[in-house]
């Protein structure tokens, strides 16, 4: 249990640590972009082999695409939640109207708990640390942050904002410590599911926030450093 309890604080500690680097200097957008690009990178290739990949290893392709279903979901009302209280009588559509820092924070939160829940399943499973899937975390939480934080400076105060990351943080580590504990209960399917989940809400975010985010202040490069950022990430998994 402690163990899963260190493991699950390091993987979450990357949100605090992004938190901490938007706030150590000025961005400028251009930046912010190409770390957007990078993190929207590695992001789909922990989409694509860490999390629905690995779904239907453990499970089966019914039920990791039930997860995804339920993941994309909820990722869209939550965001539309968001954005119809931030434009309260506007007539904009929902993804031009979405605060851009809420919505990467959001998709910090719904795919770490999931992540990290994994990440204390295989720990009780005794498969050791995924080499992957911690890297896949930092190098996705990293920029999520970066990104969001940038944004959110605009309107929010600092403490406020770190009070923020810190919360997503700590709940993320407490997912660690609760698939570590359920383990003995939980089989293949429910842990395809839950892969699934944290997978569809990735996508919805990538594409309704962060790729369209990084496209605006990056510019024709974005695909280039998103094409970059999967490449890194992919060769990284490989040596787990």
């Amino acid at each position: 249990m402690l163990g899963a309890l260190g493991w699950g604080a390091l993987a979450a500690s990357s949100l605090v640590l992004g938190a901490l680097l938007a706030f150590a200097r000025d961005w400028p957008p251009r930046q912010i972009g190409f770390v957007l690009s990078f993190g929207a990178g590695a992001l789909i290739s922990a989409v694509s082999f860490e999390l629905a990949g690995e779904g239907v290893e453990v499970g089966s392709y019914a039920t990791t695409a039930i997860g995804l279903g339920a993941g994309a979901l909820t990722y869209y009302l939550l965001d539309g939640v968001i954005a119809r209280r931030e434009n309260a009588g506007s007539k904009a559509r929902r993804a031009e109207s979405s605060n851009a820092g809420k919505a990467l924070a959001l998709g910090a939160f719904l795919d770490g708990i999931p992540e990290q829940a994994v990440l204390g399943l295989g720990l009780a499973a005794g498969e050791g640390v995924s080499v992957g899937l911690m890297v896949a975390i930092f190098v996705s939480n990293l920029p999520e942050a970066v990104g969001s934080v940038s944004v959110m400076r605009k309107s929010l105060s600092r403490r406020n904002i770190l009070g923020l990351w810190i919360a997503v943080a700590v709940i993320c580590t407490a997912s660690t410590v609760l698939g570590y504990g359920i383990a003995n209960i939980t089989g293949g399917d429910l842990r395809a599911a839950i892969d699934g989940f944290a997978a569809g809400a990735l996508l919805v975010m990538l594409i309704d926030s962060m790729i369209p985010e990084a496209s605006k202040e990056s510019g024709q490069v974005a695909g280039l450093v998103t094409t970059l950022g999967f490449a890194v990430a992919l060769w990284l998994s490989s040596i787990s």
